[in-house]
């Protein structure tokens, strides 16, 4: 049964943002990201600079990536809103 959910879970997950550990998830953007991603859909980052303002839910350590229910998730840091 546990297989079977997970199985619709992951269904109904976009490709891009399935994953099965914390690992799996990297920013969807290059800077200053909003979204989350599997590592096989990550950005092209080499050539892109970003600037060190706090802007997005990532930034300044704001949140962090976690594989929450096989979908790569942004979670807010609570130690720092």
């Amino acid at each position: 049964m546990l297989l079977l959910s997970s199985m619709l879970l992951i269904s109904c997950t976009p490709a891009a943002e399935q994953c099965s550990v914390d690992a799996d998830c990297v920013p969807a953007q290059c800077c200053h990201p909003t979204g989350a991603v599997n590592k096989a859909d990550a950005p092209d980052c080499a050539a892109v600079l970003c600037t060190a303002s706090c802007e997005g839910p990532l930034d300044c350590g704001a949140g962090e990536i976690k594989c929450i229910s096989n979908q790569c998730t942004v979670v807010p840091n609570a130690a720092v809103q």
